[in-house]
Parts: structure tokens; sequence; C-alpha cells
């Protein structure tokens, strides 16, 4: 298939979503194989299908997207989060009416939730609030539902899973709705759109990988600016910041990074 370019400019055109940020040896091999998949000889085959068929575009944009998420993914550094890293942000801001968290590509809302559970040991779930965003619509969906498998929740503390969770079935959970509420969902591109500002806490993890280093600097500064003075970047397991300082950030612990300036 040697149409590749012709369809990154036309998906552009159609969606704002610009393919060229993404490391092409990587999304080129998984498109071609959704592509195939789906029975299409060429990219602008499948291009023009999608534009008709909203399933199949939304099968794209989820296989784009790369939704992959579990609760207390890497249960150490959300150990290190509630030991170290809330501590630090309590101390400095106080009540959590003034604490303001960010969980960006949220994808089904593993994270956004965890997130809340861990601030539930630090202040009632009434006065929690936090955003999480998605470029996926439908995994925002997928995350209001709340409906989550066994695997999804393999890693979560038995003590969140006993009170916020209600088994459905053999392989079905649901999370409670005190805890849906405490989560403001919206669609964000982390690549085109306006970022939420003055955050305490950003959390975006093992997202940037997918990305090209062009497109990681300019979403690192992007970060630094939406940040207080001294806010926190915790980012996955899979990643580091490499030169960290040139945007205004010192890591404070492994996968935790602080603002040190502005940039």
């Amino acid at each position: 298939m040697f149409d590749y370019e012709e369809f990154k400019k036309a998906f552009y055109e159609h969606s704002t979503i610009d393919l060229n940020l993404y490391k092409e040896k990587q999304m080129k091999r998984r498109l071609t194989s959704l592509v195939e998949r789906n029975g299409f000889s060429s990219f602008m085959d499948f291009f023009q299908a999608t534009l008709k068929d909203k399933n199949l575009y939304q099968t794209f944009i989820n296989y784009l997207t790369i939704n992959v998420s579990e609760f207390y993914r890497n249960p150490n550094q959300w150990e290190i989060l509630e030991s170290k890293i809330i501590p630090m942000i309590i101390d400095k801001k106080g009540s959590i009416e003034r604490i303001k968290i960010w969980s960006s590509a949220c994808s089904t809302g593993d994270e956004p939730y965890t997130l809340v559970m861990i601030l539930s040991n630090f202040f009632p779930l009434s006065q929690i609030r936090i955003i999480a965003s998605d470029i996926d619509l439908s995994a925002i969906e997928k995350a209001k539902q709340g409906l989550y498998s066994s695997r999804s929740i393999k890693d979560l503390p038995k003590e969140y899973l006993n009170k916020y969770f209600t088994r459905i079935s053999d392989d079905s959970y649901k999370i409670s709705d005190d805890i849906k509420k405490c989560v403001d969902f919206r669609q964000l591109n982390l690549l085109r759109d306006p970022y939420p500002q003055q955050m305490d806490l950003i959390v975006c993890r093992n997202v940037l990988i997918y990305f090209t280093e062009e497109a990681k600097s300019q979403i690192y500064v992007n970060f630094n600016r939406a940040l207080v003075d001294d806010g926190i970047l915790f980012i996955g397991s899979t990643e580091q910041i490499i030169g960290a300082s040139k945007y205004g950030l010192k890591p404070v612990n492994t996968f935790f990074y602080q603002k040190i300036q502005s940039v």
C-alpha cells in the first residue's frame, strides 16, 4: 500500500488528527493490519469507507488511540503517589477544593478512578473532583459506564475492590456511582487542543511512547505551562523524560517530575 501519505493528509483534513506526529513505522504497521483485516487493499479505500460507516470510523479511532488501561497499573508507582506525592501537594495547597488534578489520555477511566480511590484516603469523596480527558469519545463513554473486566482490576488492592465495585458477572464489575461522580470527563487531543490550566498534578502514563520526539517535546512544554509552580507530572513505567530541565522539570522520584520554572 503506497498511499499512506495521501491517507494521512485526508484523515487530517477530516479529523484534525495529525498522524505525522505518531511514530511512523509503528503506526503504519498497526494501521496496515487493521486495513487488511477489514478487507481493503489500500489506505484510501479504507478511509473512504470510514466516511460512510460510523462504526468502522470508530473502530479506526479506537485502534489509533491504543486503549490499554488497567486499575492500579504498576502498583509501586501508585504507592509512591499515595505516600509521597499527594502528601507533598496537600502540604502546599491544604484543602482538596484548592487541588487541581488532570488525568490526560485517560482511556476507559481506569486511571482517573484509581486516582479518586487513592484520594479518598485523604478526603471525603463528596469533596473530590478531577478532570479526565481522552481523544477517543467511545473510550470516554465506556469510562462513564464504569463496567470493567477482571483483567482490568487484577492489580487493584482488595480494599478498593470490596468498597467501590459490585460484581455483575463472572468477568464483569461495576464501579460505584460515588466514584464516578468525582470525575469530569471531556474529549481532548493532546496534540491540538488547549490544556486545562493551574494543575497541581498531571497524570499522563504510557501514551507518549507512541509519539515522535518533536510531538513529545511540544507536549512536555504544554504540560509545563499547564502546571502550577512546583506542580507534578506523573508519567508511565515505559517512559523517561530525557533532558527534563529544558522543559522546566526535575525528577523528584522515578516517573515523577516537578515543575521548577516556566518555559
